[in-house]
């Protein structure tokens, strides 16, 4: 009889099943959850009030802040209200819903951070036309392009995964509602699903990571050509802190998708999963606030003038 009953809600599996460590769990994360919410709206607000960082770098470096806040926010609350509960329980509509946004947030920070890569080419290999090139305009279409981009792979997948039967087992094997262990649990034809994950997962990872590639490329070209070794590390220095980013977000990814599918790979899986869906939008404004001069300057600058003003 279990298997002919439609299923209406998923059991999701969490880090570990004893009760004392999801208590530090859930104080270590919620401790995460909160450093990515402070430091990438504190990012948010210090660009907006800075007259020195309203540049395209750090417009894009403000909408990627912003996609980090909605990134995590689309998992981490429930991730957490779950290691408090014995039965961590997700409605079908909540799952698709969880879905979508993940979706939809992970697409569109891929096709920013390309975006970011080709604004970072701009800036070195024609410095004299980067405001002309990075227009206002041009940086508002860059960002509407991700994020049609995100939509519409997110769309696709969501209905793609709405159209299965779900008759039971209604376990996930993560710690929140991503396409491959949900689809494993459908009692119908699951290969138009995977069919479209290859596709276009598969076609937003080449063409992002092609432009990344690409961008860099000629960076260093350019940089290797600069005959003052000041002029060098200067240049050097503005792009540090978006190659960390790219490579802990894009490393994170590749683990997750690449790695062999085995029982023994499971938890390794699951570290990897918190590390990229709940760690990395954490860091982000970490890594740039530690290792950009110009966002370290605004800050101080901004301190200054309070402690002035104070003092008056």
């Amino acid at each position: 009889m279990g298997n002919n009953t439609p299923v209406t809600e998923f059991i999701l599996i969490g880090l570990t099943e004893d009760l004392q460590l999801q208590l530090i769990l859930f104080g270590t994360f919620s401790a995460v959850y909160a450093i990515t919410l402070v430091g990438n709206l504190s990012m948010i607000i210090l660009i907006r009030i800075s007259p020195s960082l309203h540049t395209p770098m750090y417009f894009f470096l403000t909408s990627l802040s912003f996609l980090d806040v909605c990134y995590s926010s689309c998992v981490t609350p429930k991730f957490l209200s779950n290691l408090l509960k014995e039965n961590k329980i997700i409605s079908y509509g909540g799952c698709l819903t969880q879905l979508y946004f993940y979706s939809l947030m992970a697409t569109t920070e891929c096709y920013l951070l390309a975006v970011m890569a080709y604004d970072r080419y701009v800036a070195i290999c024609s410095p004299l036309l980067y405001l002309i090139i990075m227009s206002q305009r041009k940086c508002l279409q860059l960002i509407t392009i991700s994020c049609i981009a995100g939509i519409i792979n997110a769309f696709i997948h969501t209905m793609a995964a709405s159209r299965l039967s779900f008759c039971g087992p209604n376990i996930i094997k993560s710690f929140y509602c991503e396409g491959p262990p949900l689809f494993a649990l459908s009692c119908s034809d699951i290969s138009l699903n995977y069919l479209l994950v290859f596709v276009f997962v598969g076609f937003n990872l080449l063409t992002t990571s092609l432009t990344v590639l690409t961008s860099y490329t000629y960076i260093l070209v350019t940089i290797l050509k600069l005959h003052s070794a000041a002029s060098r590390r200067k240049a050097f220095s503005t792009c540090t802190s978006h190659l960390m980013v790219i490579t802990i977000f894009y490393g994170c990814l590749s683990f997750m998708y690449m790695r062999p599918s085995s029982g023994q790979n499971y938890h390794l899986g699951q570290v990897a999963s918190v590390f990229y869906v709940v760690v990395t939008p954490m860091l982000n404004p970490l890594i740039y606030s530690m290792r950009n001069q110009e966002v370290r300057g605004a800050f101080r600058s901004i301190l200054g003038r309070k402690f002035h003003v104070q003092q008056i």
